[in-house]
């Protein structure tokens, strides 16, 4: 299995068909019946071959162009990422901007939304770029709407949709799954060397002491993150892994583990990407395990060994230390 690339990365690229004109955006999905799935195996199904009424491009191009994060939603309770731009794709989401969202199954009843929640800011980069996070159930897979209501400060609030797909399943390890136990790097297989295998230039040692498998034999809870700050192809693994690194001294019961996503290598005493044939970063063995299809992304697990939170790209503060919370 080969990342898709960093998550800004790809929500960017998905700019272009909506701010064409198009209300309709939807990344690649995942087949159903790809291997390692785990999600949702007797999820119904249902089927729509063009948007329906409503769904489709509109007449005028939007003030407001709202773009999905997520590479993978399946069917069952998903946490949702969202950005917001101008006309000029410019991010435009902001702590006292509102966001709105309501859900329809398209292919159901494309004109009763199934639920509607509030978007919860939460800054992807600190003051620079934020998104909104909803925690959603898709109760079947098929094509789905989401009809964003926001307004700034002092202005109107304004409306417009985009559709997505959702799978009856999916690769990547949800909560409720047993989290695989990988070997991953520790300080102690490269001599006490945290340069060997880390690309953070401010490294946390609390992160390379600990293996993912003896963590899950010893019934430790821990946190699992996988972030490349060097070889990140946007800004967005550093501050994953900043934002993480005050929370070790607040929970000593958990163990911390950063794994590097990419094969790596020391080449004249730099750590540097070890690339295949093509030229192109090579995922290393845990993210095939747990079924990645991005970086960075956070998990947490029990000391059952069962995974217990989840976060695709970008997560905020006050998610993490939920998350932690109930484990510690």
């Amino acid at each position: 299995m080969r990342l898709r690339g960093s998550l800004l990365s790809i929500a960017l690229a998905l700019v272009g068909v909506v701010a064409t004109g198009c209300a309709a955006a939807s990344s690649t999905s995942v087949p159903a019946t790809s291997p390692g799935s785990s999600a949702g195996p007797g999820c119904p199904t249902t089927q729509v071959s063009t948007a329906p009424e409503g769904w489709g491009p509109p007449t005028t191009a939007p003030a407001v162009i709202p773009i999905l994060v997520n590479q993978e939603r399946v069917c069952g309770t998903n946490r949702l990422v969202f950005g917001l731009l101008d006309t000029a794709n410019r991010p435009i989401a902001t702590p006292d901007r509102s966001a709105r969202i309501a859900f329809y199954d398209l292919g159901r009843d494309p004109g009763k939304p199934v639920s509607t929640v509030d978007g919860k800011f939460v800054w992807a980069i600190e003051g620079a770029r934020g998104v909104y996070v909803a925690s959603v159930d898709l109760t079947e897979a098929g094509l789905w709407g989401a009809e964003f209501t926001t307004a700034a400060p002092g202005e109107p609030s304004e409306t417009v949709r985009l559709t997505f797909d959702v799978q009856p399943a999916g690769t990547t390890k949800r909560i409720g799954d047993k989290a695989p136990a990988s070997k991953t790097p520790t300080l102690a297989g490269v001599g006490g060397d945290v340069a060997r295998i880390s690309s953070d230039p401010n490294p946390e040692p609390a992160f390379y002491q600990t293996s993912v498998d003896t963590a899950i034999a010893d019934g430790r809870p821990f946190l699992l993150a996988f972030a490349t700050p060097k070889f990140c192809t946007t800004g967005q693994c550093g501050p994953t892994l900043d934002r993480v690194k005050p929370l070790v001294k607040d929970y000593p019961t958990v163990t911390f583990i950063n794994v590097e996503p990419y094969e790596l290598a020391v080449i004249n005493g730099q750590l540097q990407p070890a690339l295949d044939a093509a030229g192109q970063l090579k995922p290393v063995q845990p993210v095939n395990e747990w079924g990645l299809l991005t970086e960075p992304f956070i998990f947490v697990v029990d000391r059952h060994g069962t995974i217990t939170g989840s976060f695709e790209g970008i997560v905020g503060e006050d998610e993490l230390r939920t998350a932690l919370d109930a484990v510690k």
